[in-house]
């Protein structure tokens, strides 16, 4: 009876898709970030354990 927007239409499903991709991207940077991390120590195990030879 109001034609008020109230964020239920088109628009309301074009943010919650947006949402979605948004959590997405931020998960995979987050595991691209632990990614990073885990090879960076490796690699610093590997060189102080080869510099002692």
């Amino acid at each position: 009876m109001n034609n008020a927007p109230t964020g239920m239409g088109m628009g309301g499903q074009m943010m919650d898709a947006m949402g979605g991709m948004m959590m997405w991207g931020m998960g995979l940077f987050w595991l691209l970030v632990i990614v990073v991390l885990v090879l960076g120590v490796a690699a610093l195990i590997k060189h102080l354990f080869r510099g002692e030879r």
